[in-house]
């Protein structure tokens, strides 16, 4: 496998820094952003102003998840063809879109706090449903992307083959539903 995949130089860096030590220090960072993420939506009251482009964000975040779950899909292609440069690549691209949604998502939680679902009926519960286990998932998925990016970039492909089987579903998983999250809003909210 490893003979069609060109590490970059860098990747030497990564192969030095044992698996231990890496899933601790993304373990740790995980759980860092995944409580300042937790405060900025439910304790954040939401700036008392807010520029006028604020409120295209959500759009905009919807639109990189689209992205994200494009590149997701592509990259899944390229591996089962074993083209594993192209692999690489469609992943990089998923994770860049996926990080400026994470960008774009902190600044609109920033000044708009928390979104209210006004939806009501047999909506309601779907709703809550889709939202809760995004939530829930979304929460996993930031430290399996990136364990599965440093046991691949560390040449540990056995280890990245492992937990991408588990990364692959549930960041789709979370890429759309961030989007059917935003429709079910602009619709019902």
């Amino acid at each position: 496998m490893t003979e069609n995949l060109k590490l970059p130089e860098s990747s030497k860096i990564l192969e030095q820094i044992s698996a231990k030590k890496a899933l601790g220090i993304i373990i740790g960072l995980s759980t860092v952003a995944i409580l300042f993420l937790f405060w900025l939506i439910y304790f954040n009251e939401g700036a008392e102003t807010a520029p006028n482009w604020i409120e295209n964000l959500s759009a905009l975040n919807a639109g990189l998840n689209s992205l994200s779950t494009i590149f997701l899909l592509l990259a899944f292609r390229e591996i089962k063809r074993k083209d594993f440069q192209m692999h690489m690549r469609f992943n990089l691209a998923a994770f860049v879109t996926s990080s400026l949604f994470l960008v774009s998502y902190v600044v609109y939680h920033h000044f708009v706090g928390d979104t209210k679902f006004m939806g009501e009926g047999f909506i309601r519960p779907v709703y809550f449903f889709i939202l809760i286990t995004h939530i829930v998932l979304s929460i996993f998925v930031v430290p399996l992307v990136l364990a599965s990016f440093y046991f691949s970039l560390s040449g540990k492909f056995k280890t990245h083959k492992k937990v991408s089987r588990w990364t692959f579903p549930i960041w789709l998983y979370v890429s759309v539903t961030g989007v059917l999250v935003f429709f079910m809003l602009k619709i019902w909210g």
